[in-house]
């Protein structure tokens, strides 16, 4: 449909100001000399640039979110600092790889000067998450700020209120500080919008970070924060993870509260996204679940399941605490199968797992391509009618996350389907549960096969069948969207980075799809060198605490492993 030039203009003039606003929005002694585009690797740029001191270089270097809190609880740093220099390298990250959306500099160190004031007067820290400042995906409403989720016509609305997740992170002690870019629809595995642009990888800027939640993977990869939530539909928080190398989880669909945020699909309850953590730290992930079910979220979300966190599930109290596990192996899907890196991160895990004594057995994929069918049925069955409803200024819709290709051609994947029928609907549903009652059964069944009296105690499998690739060339999230359909939980842990040396490119003559040929030929050993690669940990419905506690397993493992 042509879109007329009135509107035309009404939309990029939407995007003009927003552009404008943002820009001012950062301090000019934040700024850096410009980088040269040949330049791919940006990761030593917030060291090296002068903008950060040493003690703000030593601040923004902590990993471990435990240990940063700690120092935060002792006033060994002061919130005020600690938010200052995470915002400044947060802004360095951005004129470097364009990851932020909302900037807030003043409303966040007000923030951070409260909670010292309050540590100083009490005695005592104001919750579990106290003086962390935390990134939030640019669907997380903050109340007085703009929450565009990168449309033209969302530019200008302001939020009246806080997500309710936001009300939990305050009440916890933490600092929101920044917000970060999403793919225009969020239903992308790549991020790029027409109001911010496109969000670029800090170890090779012609790659992609992933999607939906791009933002955040690039933005805590480089250490402008340590902590970020994001949100999860088809592999949105662990795609970008696993691209960015970073600890992701994606929760059970109700298990962390949902109200209050924005969403494409919103209302689409088939197949529901899940609101989740990223963070450079596995106690980051941890004490971000925790500290939100230790409030009873369900009090404030009607969605959110009345489960609070169990100690003894996290600390694996049936499982033996933890000795002996058991793991299923899924080496592929089925349909595409991964690159060498991937099969070689999880060999690196079977092996670690075996050396600290626990036992791997083999999981053979089945009925995935039933998953993934339902899934993709679920989310297009409203004919296209959500995203057109948020085009309301011209803004033409985004068919290719390409940055070559032509924005008049519409890819047959994007052509809107014919909408779904109440009826229809439900029998996808009715589908959907004879799935799950199949997955739940043959989870069960493998009690046979263990050796431990139980069924495997969590499931190791690939996040995606490549690392991350050419801007334009994500291909459909099969090795997590399996796990959306079944609403399992889903934690992500980086394993090793690609190399050339020990990730040769394999002759291959046959395929197993028209993507896997094409995951193929888009291979390139040295191309590929240097970037992150992580696997899936995966376990039943609401054993959020059960993926956490096994994770501390699987990750001590595996740096148990690593030569010193």
């Amino acid at each position: 449909m042509a879109v007329e030039p009135s509107n035309l203009i009404h939309w990029k003039d939407q995007v003009a100001d927003k552009q404008a606003r943002q820009k001012a929005a950062i301090p000019r002694e934040w700024l850096i000399t410009p980088v040269p585009e040949g330049k791919l690797n940006v990761m030593d740029v917030p060291e090296t640039c002068g903008v950060l001191t040493h003690r703000e270089i030593d601040i923004t270097g902590v990993s471990d979110v435990a240990v940063l809190l700690n120092k935060l609880a002792n006033a060994e740093w002061s919130a005020v600092e600690v938010t200052t220099a995470f915002y400044k390298r947060a802004i360095i990250a951005h004129q470097l790889v364009n990851c932020l959306t909302e900037i807030f500099v003043d409303k966040a160190l007000q923030r951070a000067a409260e909670l010292d004031t309050y540590l100083k007067e009490h005695g005592k820290v104001m919750g579990p998450l106290h003086g962390l400042p935390v990134s939030l995906k640019d669907q997380i409403p903050i109340k007085n700020l703009e929450t565009t989720m990168g449309y033209a016509a969302w530019v200008g609305k302001y939020a009246e209120d806080d997500a309710v997740i936001v009300k939990l992170l305050l009440h916890a002690g933490a600092v929101p500080f920044v917000r970060t870019n999403l793919p225009q629809t969020i239903m992308w595995g790549e991020t790029h919008n027409h109001v911010f642009g496109r969000t670029l990888h800090p170890y090779n800027r012609r790659h992609t970070p992933g999607g939906s939640s791009g933002g955040e993977s690039s933005l805590i990869s480089m250490h402008g924060s340590v902590l970020g939530i994001g949100s999860d539909i088809g592999g949105s928080i662990r795609v970008p993870a696993h691209f960015c190398g970073l600890y992701g989880f994606k929760p059970s669909s109700n298990r962390l509260p949902t109200y209050g945020v924005l969403n494409s699909l919103d209302g689409q309850e088939s197949v529901p996204s899940a609101f989740g953590p990223l963070s450079t730290s596995l106690s980051g992930i941890t004490t971000l679940v925790r500290s939100i079910l230790d409030q009873e979220p369900w009090n404030y979300c009607p969605n959110t399941v009345p489960k609070p966190w169990t100690t003894d599930d996290y600390t694996l109290k049936e499982r033996g605490g933890g000795k002996k596990l058991c793991f299923g192996l899924m080496w592929d899907e089925g349909s595409v199968k991964p690159l060498p890196p991937i099969h070689r991160a999880l060999e690196v895990t079977k092996k670690a797992l075996e050396t600290s004594g626990h036992s791997v057995i083999e999981w053979k994929s089945s009925r995935h391509s039933e998953y993934v069918g339902l899934a993709r049925s679920s989310f297009l069955a409203d004919g296209s009618e959500d995203y057109n409803s948020c085009l309301t200024t011209g803004e033409p819709i985004i068919n290719s996350m390409d940055p070559d290709a032509d924005p008049n051609h519409v890819p047959a994947f994007r052509i809107p389907r014919a909408p779904l029928s109440a009826y229809h609907v439900w029998q996808l549903n009715k589908e959907r549960k004879e799935l799950r009652k199949m997955l739940l059964d043959r989870w069960q069944a493998t009690v046979s096969q263990t050796g431990t009296g139980r069924p495997i105690d969590a499931l190791i499998c690939p996040v995606a069948p490549y690392p991350a690739v050419l801007h334009g060339q994500t291909r459909s999230s099969v090795y997590t969207i399996i796990w959306n359909t079944m609403d399992y939980p889903a934690l992500i842990i980086p394993v090793t980075t690609v190399d050339p040396a020990l990730d040769a490119k394999p002759t291959r003559e046959s395929f197993w799809s028209e993507d896997d040929k094409i995951v193929y030929e888009m291979y390139d050993p040295e191309a590929f060198q240097g970037l992150p690669v992580g696997i899936q940990l995966v376990s039943p419905t609401l054993q959020e605490e059960v993926v956490l506690g096994i994770g501390e397993i699987v990750d001590a493992a595996l740096k148990a492993a690593k030569p010193a």
